[in-house]
């Protein structure tokens, strides 16, 4: 077989095998790591091949994957930082042209602007004996898009480039920048759809709150109207129960404008905790006696050992927290049942678990449970109230304690939902 046959084989082989490895299913930095590791292998004269890709945030050329025939120090080369226009790699990339340097004494003409930290790092990488006698570097060009270069090079004067690789790199240029392309386009098209998600969310989280917020101030409107009509007089206990429902619904409005205006403060940074030693049973307890008002076919008890530790917490923001899981427990519970809420104390933290007897939640929603605007749907179908703001809420004041809100639930078995509050502060130093 000629020899120009053989190269040619081999020059297709090299290709080939380089758009093999761009194809598959890997994230950027990994399938970069690999097209290099076939160019090592089956391009000869490559002792030394970088890729180094645009950083728009920090303003430089960053080394993303490499490749070297010799043991290198992989890390001090992932440190270097080049400007546009610096050493070779810069000129490739801000001229968007190839450069082809066929000499040592051509490489280091060509380097003298490297910067001196950056000289020092490519000394550690290579080593203090080795030097740069040949160097291939092509722009990664898609259109307009200019995403970095590939820099391939050789160490040994033998071994050195040819104008027929020069060709080759070109086309596995070319091969590796659409690969980044694609890589960007999907990062594009999934950050496109989790806004498209975000966006479906808020609208229908604005069309849930205008009807919730719409239903208690009914009711108010309702019976208010009821109780100023003249030409009726109303019988005492009609008049009670009717206030009694108007101040029910005055608290329901009250939860949810409240979960409103926190997550909008939590959105920007300013949701502030008033931290003071307390006994977490007794506002458990109070907690329990508020909720027991809101349902009659539900059984809510607390249960805490005689020495739990009094801890510092925001009273009202983690009584916040409490109502807000038990009014779903007793929401996601509609045949009723019993509510309990535990308290453990732990080395290091106390956790507070409220379990139900309700419907469950299944584990696809389990995972987005505590995102802003997530609801649970309703095994049964049914329509359950709620702004999809209680349990967030509630997220961001457990964390803000230091501590996190985690949930285990079966379809058809309950839910328990835990919330850990670490013992440090002042509560922890008089234990």
């Amino acid at each position: 077989m000629p020899d120009s046959t053989k190269t040619l084989q081999r020059e297709l082989h090299v290709i080939t095998e380089v758009s093999k490895a761009l194809t598959s299913a890997l994230e950027l930095s990994e399938l970069l790591k690999q097209v290099m590791g076939r160019i090592e292998d089956l391009l000869e004269p490559t002792e030394f091949g970088v890729v180094v890709l645009w950083d728009s945030l920090e303003g430089r050329l960053r080394p993303t994957a490499a490749c070297g025939k010799r043991p290198m120090d992989l890390a001090a080369l992932f440190e270097m930082r080049l400007l546009p226009g610096e050493s070779i790699t810069g000129k490739t990339y801000s001229t968007r042209k190839m450069i082809f340097l066929k000499s040592q004494e051509v490489v280091e003409r060509e380097s003298t602007n490297l910067s001196t930290s950056n000289r020092d790092l490519l000394t550690q990488v290579l080593g203090p004996e080795s030097q740069l006698s040949s160097v291939i570097a092509a722009p990664l060009l898609v259109g307009q898009n200019n995403y970095g270069v590939l820099l391939l090079a050789s160490l040994h004067v033998e071994s050195s480039f040819s104008e027929r690789e020069l060709q080759i790199v070109r086309i596995l240029a070319d091969l590796i920048a659409l690969a980044i392309h694609r890589s960007q386009l999907e990062l594009e098209m999934a950050a496109a759809r989790e806004e498209e998600q975000v966006d479906r969310m808020r609208a229908e989280a604005l069309a849930t709150l205008s009807h919730e917020l719409r239903t208690p101030l009914s009711a108010i409107k309702g019976y208010s109207t009821a109780l100023l009509l003249e030409d009726i007089n109303w019988p005492e206990d009609k008049r009670l129960e009717f206030l009694k429902l108007v101040d029910a619904e005055t608290d329901h409005l009250e939860t949810m404008i409240t979960d409103i205006l926190d997550s909008a403060l939590i959105d920007v940074g300013q949701l502030a905790l008033e931290l003071q030693p307390v006994r977490l049973e007794h506002l458990t307890r109070e907690v329990c006696d508020e909720m027991r008002r809101q349902t009659e076919s539900h059984k809510i008890i607390s249960d805490f050992p005689s020495s739990f530790p009094i801890v510092d917490v925001d009273p009202r923001r983690i009584k916040q927290v409490m109502r807000n899981i038990v009014d779903n427990s007793i929401k996601y519970s509609p045949k009723g049942g019993l509510i309990v809420v535990r308290g453990e104390e732990r080395k290091n933290d106390i956790v507070i678990g409220i379990s139900d007897q309700g419907v469950g939640i299944s584990p696809e929603d389990l995972i987005p449970l505590f995102e802003k605007y997530f609801r649970v749907k309703s095994p049964t179908g049914a329509y359950v109230a709620g702004t999809g703001l209680g349990l967030p809420v509630a997220r961001s004041i457990v964390e803000a304690h230091g501590g996190r809100i985690w949930a285990e639930s079966r379809v058809g078995e309950g839910t328990s939902l835990y919330f850990s509050i670490p013992c440090s502060g002042l509560s922890a130093e008089l234990k």
